[in-house]
C-alpha cells in the first residue's frame, strides 16, 4: 500500500472501531479533510485491493484483509509513540505527528523487535490499547469521568481527546495515566466537576471530564 492508502484504511477503522458499522464517504472525507470526490476514488483503489467493502452510495466497511491491515499500521504509530516517551523522553503531546510518520515504515521484522524491546506494552501514552503481532487487543473496561456519580474513584486509564492543546492542559493540572480521581461533585448548571486528583481537589468543566477515560476502583 501506498501511504496514502494506509492513512485512508487507518482512518476507516477508527471511524468503524466504536460501532462496527459502516461509515459515508463523507464522513470520511470530514476526517482526511479532502473532498468526497478524492475520498470516492481511493475507496475504488482499496476496494479493488480486497482491504474494504465499497459501492457507490452505499456505506464502507473493512474487509477481514483490510481491518487486519488497519490494525498493523496502529500497532505500529502507537508502538513508535510508546518509544518516543520511554526511550527518547518526548512527552505525551508531542508524539502523535512524529509517529504519523514512523508508522509508514514497512519492516515487520523491525516493528516486532520494537515490540519486544519495549516489553510487549499494552497501551500506548494516551491509554489507547496496541494490537499485538496477531491483531489481537487487550481492552479494558473504563467510562468517562463525566458519567461517575459522587464519591466513586477511578484511575486516569485513558484520554478520548488526544490534540496537543488537550494534554498539555492535563500535564498543567498533573492530571496523567495513572493519577486517582475521586469524583466528588458535579455542578447542576454548567455541569461542571469538582475531583480530588491524587489528594488535590480542582475543579474542571464538563467538556474536560467527557475527554478523561477512567476504571473504577
Amino acid at each position: 500500500m501506498t501511504f496514502s492508502e494506509e492513512n485512508y484504511l487507518k482512518a476507516i477503522y477508527h471511524l468503524t472501531a466504536s460501532s462496527d458499522t459502516e461509515v459515508s464517504t463523507n464522513a470520511i472525507a470530514e476526517m482526511m479533510e479532502t473532498k468526497a470526490s478524492s475520498v470516492t476514488d481511493m475507496l475504488k483503489k482499496l476496494s479493488e485491493k480486497d482491504l474494504i467493502n465499497y459501492k457507490k452510495y452505499q456505506g464502507v466497511s473493512l474487509t477481514e484483509n483490510g481491518r487486519l491491515a488497519a490494525k498493523m499500521i496502529v500497532r505500529k504509530h502507537r508502538l513508535w509513540e510508546v518509544f518516543l516517551v520511554e526511550k527518547l523522553n518526548f512527552t505525551w503531546d508531542e508524539v502523535h505527528d512524529i509517529a504519523e510518520q514512523l508508522e509508514h515504515i514497512k519492516s515487520e521484522q523491525l516493528i516486532n523487535r520494537l515490540d519486544d524491546f519495549l516489553g510487549n506494552p499494552t497501551e500506548d501514552p494516551h491509554g489507547d490499547p496496541i494490537p499485538d503481532a496477531n491483531g489481537r487487543i487487550v481492552k479494558v473496561e473504563k467510562q468517562l469521568l463525566s458519567e461517575l456519580t459522587e464519591n466513586q474513584t477511578g484511575v486516569c486509564v485513558g484520554v478520548k481527546d488526544t490534540s496537543s492543546e488537550f494534554l498539555k492542559y492535563l500535564d498543567k493540572q498533573e492530571i496523567a495515566l495513572g493519577s486517582r480521581i475521586v469524583f466528588l461533585s458535579k455542578e447542576t448548571f454548567d455541569l461542571s466537576v469538582k475531583i480530588s486528583v491524587d489528594g488535590r481537589e480542582l475543579s474542571i468543566s464538563n467538556k474536560i471530564a467527557s475527554n478523561l477515560f477512567v476504571k473504577l476502583v
